[in-house]
């Protein structure tokens, strides 16, 4: 049990037969509960910062429901489920204070508001049918506690209407690029920003796209320096890695204004 091993590395720095350096250490790699079908790592926040994001994709309400009761214990607030269908969200909108989100099918129970970081995180979509994907990257680094401002349908078809968008390119600390098509955008935005760039390919286009391939290999090889790229369709992944960049050293930026 979780509690006994806690309380076993404090009884031994207690009577010294363990120094508090490796009892920490120790401690960031406390054992999981294990619920049967998924074993919650509560220590998570500890080691990484942030705690466990549940995957909603594949479990049933009630497997959910269940890891959500477990983490509450630990975590009283922002509990984030992605990827949850509306049927499965009703379910748990019965039991939890749950917020959702239809549209990028993003689930937070007992969402609070609150900003960790200083710098601002922009996420930009090259189209309309973009946003799912970027309101998922959005919303997990709204969660993660930073300030988010969405630039959305200003893909290079219509250039112009990213260029008019050049301050708030030029302030931010961070900028999640979401594409699909050609996946152009994020070169283009690489060109512009002062600060890293996280390009999101998405499966949106015709059939030469090969559902995101061809988004993905264009940002791959973009020629924009300071552009990385996440997988496919990924805003979670795009949204959790801004955010740490966000927070990283003192969250300080010299064009950020809070």
């Amino acid at each position: 049990m979780e509690s006994q091993h806690i309380l076993s590395v404090l009884q031994q720095v207690q009577n010294g037969s363990l120094d508090i350096h490796t009892a920490y250490k120790q401690l960031k790699i406390s054992p999981f509960e294990d619920l049967g079908y998924a074993k919650i790592d509560h220590h998570r926040r500890i080691r990484q910062g942030t705690p466990e994001v549940i995957y909603g994709a594949g479990k049933t309400a009630g497997q959910m429901e269940g890891i959500i009761q477990s983490m509450l214990s630990h975590h009283s607030e922002n509990i984030l489920v992605t990827r949850l269908s509306q049927k499965d969200a009703a379910y748990l909108s019965e039991r939890f204070a749950l917020t959702y989100d239809k549209l990028s099918h993003v689930g937070i129970v007992n969402r609070r508001e609150r900003i960790t970081a200083s710098g601002t995180i922009v996420v930009a979509t090259g189209g309309t049918s973009d946003i799912p994907v970027a309101e998922e990257a959005a919303l997990t680094a709204e969660v993660l506690g930073n300030h988010v401002e969405r630039l959305y349908d200003v893909g290079v078809a219509g250039i112009h209407r990213l260029l008019s968008h050049v301050d708030a390119i030029s302030k931010a600390t961070v900028i999640v690029a979401v594409a699909g098509m050609e996946g152009a955008l994020a070169s283009v935005i690489g060109g512009l920003a002062d600060c890293p760039v996280i390009a999101v390919p998405t499966s949106i286009g015709y059939g030469a796209n090969f559902q995101g391939l061809s988004a993905l290999l264009s940002m791959l090889n973009s020629c924009a320096s300071g552009v990385s790229v996440v997988n496919i369709d990924n805003g979670f992944g795009a949204g959790y890695l801004a955010s740490m960049i966000n927070h990283i050293g003192g969250n300080e930026h010299e064009n950020t204004i809070p």
